[in-house]
């Protein structure tokens, strides 16, 4: 069949990148002109999106041995490698590339009054990482999936390193970036081992090197079904460098640190999106590459996301630095996404499109107001702030409106993406569900003693001094807010507008996935009613 190039696609991922590289180069001329030309290119991005949006239909064939995309681009790169730049988008990646434009805007929006040098390279480095999340996010040939995986974390270290804050206990910026660096790199290293043994077997088995998606999900079904002790070692390597990102515990030791020390936009970045790519890749390779692998690992992933979802509403509880506080509360999240990876039907998949938009929006506005709050008293300590309700009543009011969303109060979207979730994997994970249900009280809690300590109590008479000069939210703040505030508002109350989107690639996921012994018994079925055929 031929492939018909649709140039949005790289478009997407170029945007991004030239309007980075133009940021740096005027970065001498003016101090304010990488603003507008980062936002300017971040509306462009979402404006592509859009119509790709409302041009794309996003249906697939179900029952179809590979997935069906909306629209391709596809040209050779490294041919003796079997190498292509192969680009797609299908109804999950285009609601992830949509929430990458759309947090990249209020990233450029949020750092407009708090970064002040090398304002140039700074949006360099944010949209050349937003770009390389993009691409992860649209390349289907499993060479170009790595490059970029790996290329966006190269602009992150830099966010971090170069403007980031001190954080407590004296740790530096430096300390932070490199630990973040070298998880992610080893994690990208051990996910690099599976996606080449996969190639390599693909090779032996047919005599063609190729990285293109639907061999290699040939490859590893077949692999799957036939070597499962091989599949199952691949699937893990393949595993681990997607849990690293996402982060689940035990590997989840950079994320405090690095969201504790990033500038406010690498902490948006950090939380909104690149946290998704994980899962997406769970989504999008690990379980319909191993079906009966993932099946089999299931139970292990659930208890690993369960625990992540205690530790992190235990260790949230704990904390006295804001960031940090929602740095792991993002732990405690991601272990929904784990249940609803893997108890893998159509419920659950559906719910965790709703959550990964929903909890990228609700934190990506924590962090952003998480930086307000530090632009104003020049601290992130809870026991220092206090009484902040009376003198600032436009960041009270959305600090309670964010943590409501974070907590999952019903009409915002997080509550919507929990109930799908807990619904779904409810019938094949009782126990499990019950459990995950119970953590919703923690997470309560955590949300009570943020709103509680920050905005409630009597500062003290040096605080109220200082407070007294200080401003409310202004425009942009409030504007930057308001968007978060709504697409939240509409995820809660229409959710259907995204579900319908996502509905036929999760679908098509949930159908490789769960069945894995029906899909053989169906096998058998029809090649049972084959021979009855000849026979006649």
């Amino acid at each position: 069949m031929e492939i018909t190039n649709n140039f949005l696609l790289p478009a997407l991922i170029l945007v991004p990148f030239i309007a980075g590289f133009a940021c740096w180069l005027v970065d001498k001329l003016d101090q304010q002109l990488p603003r507008y030309i980062a936002l300017v290119g971040m509306l462009v991005t979402l404006g592509l999106t859009l119509v790709l949006w409302q041009t794309g239909t996003y249906n697939y064939e179900l029952g179809a041995q590979v997935p069906t995309w909306s629209a391709e681009f596809l040209v050779p790169w490294i041919s003796s490698l079997g190498i292509n730049i192969h680009l797609a988008v299908d109804g999950l990646s285009l609601l992830m590339v949509g929430l990458t434009a759309l947090l990249g805007i209020l990233a450029v929006g949020c750092s407009w009054g708090e970064i002040q040098k090398h304002v140039g390279f700074f949006h360099l480095n944010l949209l050349w990482s937003l770009g390389g999340v993009i691409g992860v996010f649209l390349a289907i040939d499993l060479f170009l999936f790595f490059f970029f995986w790996e290329m966006m974390l190269v602009p992150i270290y830099f966010l971090i390193a170069l403007w980031g804050h001190k954080g407590d206990a004296g740790k530096s910026r430096v300390y932070a970036a490199n630990k973040f660096f070298i998880y992610t790199q080893v994690a990208g290293l051990i996910m690099l081992i599976g996606i080449l043994g996969l190639v390599i077997y693909g090779y032996m088995m047919t005599g063609n090197i190729s990285f293109n998606y639907n061999f290699l999900l040939g490859v590893a079904n077949t692999l799957d079904a036939q070597v499962p002790s091989l599949a199952y070692a691949f699937m893990i390597c393949m595993f681990i460098g997607f849990a690293v990102k996402l982060p689940v515990f035990p590997l989840h030791g950079w994320l405090p640190d690095a969201h504790a020390q990033a500038p406010t936009a690498g902490s948006v970045d950090l939380a909104g999106i690149l946290i998704k790519t994980a899962a997406y890749g769970l989504l999008r390779f690990v379980i319909p590459f191993f079906p009966a692998a993932s099946a089999q690992f299931a139970d292990i992933a659930i208890i690993f996301g369960l625990i992540g979802i205690f530790y992190g509403a235990w260790c949230a509880f704990q904390q006295t630095d804001m960031k940090r506080l929602l740095a792991y509360t993002s732990i405690s999240h991601m272990g929904f996404i784990l249940l609803a990876i893997y108890a893998g039907n159509i419920l659950t998949f559906q719910g965790l499109m709703i959550m990964m938009l929903a909890h990228g929006l609700s934190s990506a506005a924590l962090f952003i107001m998480c930086g307000q709050v530090y632009e104003r008293l020049h601290t992130r300590d809870l026991r220092l702030m206090g009484g902040i309700r009376g003198q600032f009543p436009y960041l009270a009011f959305f600090l309670m409106f964010f943590v409501a969303a974070l907590v999952g109060i019903p009409g915002l979207g997080n509550f919507i993406g929990e109930f799908l979730i807990l619904m779904g994997s409810y019938a094949k994970f009782p126990l499990f569900t019950i459990l995950a249900t119970i953590s919703l009280v923690f997470a309560g809690l955590y949300g009570l003693i943020l709103i509680h300590k920050a905005l409630f109590g009597v500062p003290n008479e040096e605080q109220r001094e200082h407070y007294a000069s200080l401003k409310d939210l202004n425009a942009r703040e409030v504007i930057v807010l308001l968007i978060c505030a709504v697409g939240l508002l509409w995820l809660g109350l229409y959710p259907q507008s995204f579900l319908d989107i996502s509905n036929s690639s999760m679908a098509w996921l949930a159908n490789s996935y769960i069945p894995v012994q029906e899909v053989v018994e169906v096998a058998q079925e029809a090649s049972v009613q084959l021979e009855n055929v000849e026979i006649q």
